[in-house]
């Protein structure tokens, strides 16, 4: 097929398209679908791994119709049989016309066995060999045929060859059969079918003109309007003539069998583009998304999280920074996030499936909310999408263990304790000191007391601004220990409200990625293979 020739080119690479979109929608689309397409890219590289150098040139039509007379007429020569007994022709006849300079029918030879048309003949007219070498001419049988092998052997052929002549009679031209089943299908082939009105020395000349007129007519209906349009007699030869030379000149530009090809490479990728439905909405998509994100947050229980994180935190401040003399009942109670089984070390890297949290699995409610969620998200990524890959979606995204899923999502943030923050260690070291300062007044009252009671001299007690020193030391001591545990609470309160923001938008980020591992990411491989067969099968058919 002219390998050599931009058009082959070109072809090769509408081929490719095709049999990539065929891949990428094989097990996605039904395959009756992917039957026609998947046919046509193996046909094409048959055709393309057999001879170029020959044209093969068809004679189709209906019982009656004198397609054998007008092989006979064609290669001046008595090959086929003519009859108007149904049926007339049982099997394809072949005519082979060697190349000029050859003489040999090598490669016709393999595109007849390919064809598997037994029943060939070497044409010895001088006149067709000198007008219309590197040309096959096959007599078909009739498309009409009463027997039904004899109609699947021309149908077979008519996908094969590269050029159809379609022989039509006065009485069965306009036969809604003949336009609705075959020439409708036809309308990309332009370029590679003639329309023979035969037997036209039965009509008067302007019957005969009418007649054509109104065949190109109907030709154009069915998207032919391209086609040559011949009256021929192959009784009395009237325009076998100039019928044998658009043959020839057919055969001598080696372009029929590339144009055939590639007509039938862009009806089927034009048929599978359509069968790829259109292109999703994005902005429906994205909303959906967020509507997915924020489901699963709720079935997580981020905001139930990020409140365990607020109150551990408000703990850990009230034991690091509270009076030290009662610190230790904030210690008592439990701590929020290890109530969740949350906030513990992690264990080694690429053991994180081993992790499980303490929380209760998702309420119905909010199970079924993430649920919907993420039928709503599928349905928008895939509206316009065909059904059955939107079912390959769907399987794709359903097939999520949401339970499972959430817990590992949650319990894979770090949220143990931070670093604790200078104020609080700040804090603890000033209440130690003034447990001391407090604990020296108080010991300091205690030795004067029990110098009072043993009626010993005690020493003279210092004044302070007013106040017995070791009195002020204590009180002093235990109400800024008091101040001072209430400016850490008030911090704890501060930091615990960021750490829960913090935790809040980590967690947030952990189930957006679980979403999109699980949900998003998969339905996008469907939709990209759908988009990348939709494009592909767009350049086959372009």
């Amino acid at each position: 097929m002219n390998r050599g020739t931009g058009s082959s080119g070109t072809l090769r690479a509408r081929v490719a398209a095709l049999d990539e979109a065929v891949g990428l929608a094989r097990g996605r689309l039904p395959d009756a679908t992917l039957d026609v397409p998947a046919a046509v890219v193996a046909r094409a590289r048959d055709r393309a791994a057999l001879s170029g150098e020959y044209t093969v040139v068809a004679l189709a039509g209906a019982t009656g119709s004198g397609k054998s007379s007008l092989l006979n007429a064609l290669a001046d020569a008595h090959i086929a049989e003519p009859g108007v007994r149904r049926p007339t022709t049982g099997h394809p006849v072949a005519v082979i016309v060697p190349t000029k300079g050859t003489g040999t029918e090598h490669g016709a030879d393999e595109l007849l066995d390919w064809l598997d048309v037994r029943d060939r003949h070497v044409a010895g007219s001088r006149a067709l060999q000198e007008s219309a070498t590197g040309l096959v001419l096959l007599d078909l049988p009739d498309h009409d045929s009463v027997v039904t092998e004899h109609r699947a052997i021309a149908e077979r052929l008519y996908e094969r060859v590269d050029l159809l002549v379609w022989v039509v009679d006065p009485q069965k031209y306009a036969d809604a059969a003949l336009h609705a089943r075959y020439l409708r299908g036809l309308r990309d082939h332009a370029g590679v079918v003639v329309l023979v009105l035969n037997q036209a020395d039965r009509l008067a000349p302007a019957e005969q003109r009418a007649m054509v007129a109104d065949l190109q007519r109907l030709a154009t209906e069915d998207g032919l309007g391209g086609s040559p349009v011949l009256a021929v007699s192959a009784s009395t030869g009237a325009g076998v003539t100039e019928l044998r030379d658009l043959l020839a000149r057919a055969a001598q530009r080696r372009l029929a069998a590339t144009e055939r090809v590639t007509g039938d490479v862009r009806q089927a990728a034009r048929a599978l583009v359509d069968a790829c439905g259109s292109p999703p909405d994005a902005r429906r998509e994205v909303g959906a998304a967020a509507a997915l994100v924020r489901a699963w947050e709720g079935a997580a229980g981020v905001d139930e999280v990020a409140d365990a994180v607020r109150r551990s935190t408000k703990r850990s401040a009230r034991a690091a920074t509270g009076w030290p003399v009662t610190r230790w009942v904030a210690r008592l109670r439990p701590d929020p996030l290890r109530r969740l089984g949350l906030g513990k070390e992690r264990v080694q890297a690429g053991q994180d499936d081993l992790l499980r949290s303490s929380r209760s699995a998702p309420a119905a409610g909010e199970r079924s909310a993430a649920l919907s969620a993420v039928r709503s998200y599928v349905d928008a990524a895939t509206a316009g999408a065909p059904d059955h890959w939107v079912l390959a979606a769907r399987s794709r995204a359903a097939d999520v263990p949401l339970d499972d899923v959430l817990d590992r999502t949650v319990v894979r943030v770090p949220l143990g304790n931070a670093r604790v923050p200078w104020t609080w260690r700040l804090l603890a070291f000033l209440q130690w000191v003034l447990l001391v300062v407090a604990a020296a007044g108080l010991l300091w009252l205690l030795l004067l007391a029990g110098l009072a009671w043993l009626q010993l001299p005690a020493p003279e007690t210092p004044m302070w601004w007013g106040f017995p020193a070791p009195t002020l030391l204590l009180l002093g001591g235990v109400l800024a220990g008091v101040l001072v545990a209430g400016l850490g609470w008030l911090l704890g309160v501060l930091a615990g409200r960021r750490r829960a923001a913090r935790a809040r938008r980590k967690l947030g980020a952990s189930v957006a990625q679980a979403v999109h591992d699980h949900v998003i990411g998969p339905v996008a491989a469907e939709m990209d293979a759908l988009a990348r067969c939709r494009s592909a099968a767009s350049q086959a058919a372009a």
